[in-house]
C-alpha cells in the first residue's frame, strides 16, 4: 500500500479525534478551535500530501540509491529488532533534523509552516510544510549506510510522524513519568510556544530523552502560560504564502545586503539574524510577547458556510485523488494537484478580509455567530 493511501485511511480518524477534542473543549469551557485557523492548518496538511506525490519519489529515491551502493551491510526487513532499532535511530536523527529546523534559517523556512498557527490543537498537527523535502533527507542517509532497508525506513518515518499527532492538544495535562521519557502534550506545548523560556526547546519526535541528553529540554510551567505562533507572524490564510513567506524574506535580505559573505550567511544563520547594514537601515521591532494579537479577521455566516463546505469537498476530492494517484499519468497528477491547490487558496480567500462581499459589516473579530457550523 502506498504511503499516501495510508494517510487517506487515517484521515477519518484524524477528523474524528478533532471533533472529539472540540467537543471536550466546549464541554470544559476551554475551546481551542477557530474555523479559519483549523481550515488553514488542515489545508496545509492536504497540500503537503499533494506535493508529496512528487517529492517522496525524490527523497526515497536518494535514500534507496545510497542503500544500494553504499550500505555497509543490508539488514533483514523481516526481523523485529531491525524495526525497533530503525525507529529509535530514526527518532534520533529526527531530533537533529528538527533542531536544525529551528537553528538555521534555510531549514526554518520549511519548518515554520508547522509553527504558524496561533492556536494549539489537533488540527495544528496536520499543518505540515510542502518544502521540507528540499534538505531534510540529508539527515537520514546514515540509516541507508547502516543498511536499513528503504521499506523499513519509510515505515518508521510514517510511524514517527503519526505518533506526533496526539501530542498537539491542550486537553491532556501532565502525564507523570511519561513526560520524562516521551514526547507528550505537555512537552510539545512548550515546543510550540514563543515565550523566552520555551523558545527552541523539546525537539524530540517520540522520545524526549534526546532533549534531556543534549540540553534542549524545558518543562511546562503553569506560571508562564504558552503563547502560540511565531515571532514573525504569518497573518494570512493563503497556503502558498504560508510556505513561501520566510523564503521570500531571506531572498529579500540576501539581495539587499551589500557584503557577498552576508548574502550567503543570511540563509544559514539562526532565524532572525540580519546583516549589520540591514539591521541598521531597516531594523525590525523587538518581539514583545505582551503585545501579541492573534490574526482573526471576521467572517460572515455566509463566508463560514462557503469555506467549510468547499473545504469538505476538497478533502473528499483529495482522498479520492491520493488513493488513485499511483495509477495516474504525471500530467494527470500535476493537473489534479494544481486544481486542488487552487481550491485551498480559494478557501483561504473566503477566510480573509479581502472577501468583503462575504463579510458582514461590523462582524466581531472573536466569536462567530452560533448558527453556522463554526469551530469557534
Amino acid at each position: 500500500m502506498q504511503g499516501a493511501q495510508i494517510i487517506v485511511l487515517a484521515t477519518p480518524v484524524f477528523l474524528l479525534l478533532i471533533a472529539i477534542e472540540y467537543a471536550v473543549g466546549v464541554a470544559r469551557g476551554h475551546n481551542t478551535y477557530r474555523l479559519n485557523d483549523a481550515l488553514s492548518s488542515i489545508g496545509l496538511g492536504v497540500m503537503s500530501q499533494l506535493t508529496g506525490l512528487f517529492t517522496a519519489l525524490v527523497t526515497l529515491g536518494i535514500y534507496s540509491a545510497v542503500y544500494d551502493h553504499a550500505a555497509l551491510w543490508q539488514l533483514p526487513a523481516d526481523a523485529w529488532w531491525v524495526w525497533v532499532g530503525a525507529l529509535v535511530v530514526y527518532d534520533f536523527f529526527y531530533y537533529w533534523n528538527h533542531r536544525l529546523g529551528h537553528e538555521s534559517a534555510l531549514f526554518w523556512a520549511a519548518h515554520v509552516v508547522h509553527h504558524q498557527s496561533e492556536d494549539y490543537n489537533l488540527s495544528t498537527a496536520l499543518r505540515q510544510t510542502s518544502s521540507g523535502w528540499i534538505a531534510s533527507w540529508i539527515f537520514y542517509l546514515p540509516m541507508a549506510v547502516l543498511g536499513v532497508p528503504p521499506l523499513v525506513f519509510a515505515a518508521v518515518a510514517l510511524i514517527d510522524l503519526l505518533y506526533q499527532y496526539w501530542v498537539h492538544t491542550q486537553q491532556i495535562g501532565r502525564l507523570g513519568w511519561f513526560d520524562r521519557v516521551f514526547c507528550s502534550p505537555s512537552n510539545h506545548r512548550v515546543h510550540h510556544a514563543v515565550n523566552d523560556k520555551y523558545l527552541d526547546k523539546n525537539y524530540g519526535g517520540i522520545l524526549v530523552l534526546w532533549d534531556r541528553w543534549f540540553g534542549t529540554f524545558e518543562e511546562e510551567d503553569d506560571r508562564d502560560p504558552c503563547v502560540w505562533g511565531t515571532r514573525g507572524p504569518l497573518r494570512s490564510w493563503n497556503p502558498l504564502w504560508a510556505n513561501l513567506q520566510v523564503y521570500a524574506e531571506l531572498a529579500r535580505d540576501s539581495w539587499r545586503t551589500r557584503r557577498w559573505s552576508d548574502k550567503l550567511r543570511v540563509w544559514f544563520k539562526p532565524p532572525g539574524w540580519r546583516p549589520a547594514d540591514l539591521a541598521l537601515s531597516d531594523p525590525k521591532p523587538p518581539f514583545e510577547i505582551d503585545k501579541v494579537v492573534r490574526y482573526d479577521p471576521p467572517m460572515s455566516p455566509r463566508a463560514q458556510w462557503l469555506a467549510a463546505g468547499l473545504f469538505l469537498l476538497l478533502v473528499a476530492g483529495t482522498g479520492a485523488f491520493l488513493w488513485q494517484a499511483h495509477l495516474l499519468s504525471l500530467s494527470a497528477r500535476l493537473l489534479g494537484v494544481l486544481g486542488l491547490t487552487a481550491g485551498l487558496v480559494l478557501v483561504g480567500m473566503l477566510c480573509s478580509p479581502a472577501s468583503r462581499a462575504l463579510t458582514r459589516e461590523g462582524a466581531p473579530a472573536h466569536g462567530l455567530p452560533a448558527e453556522p457550523p463554526s469551530l469557534n
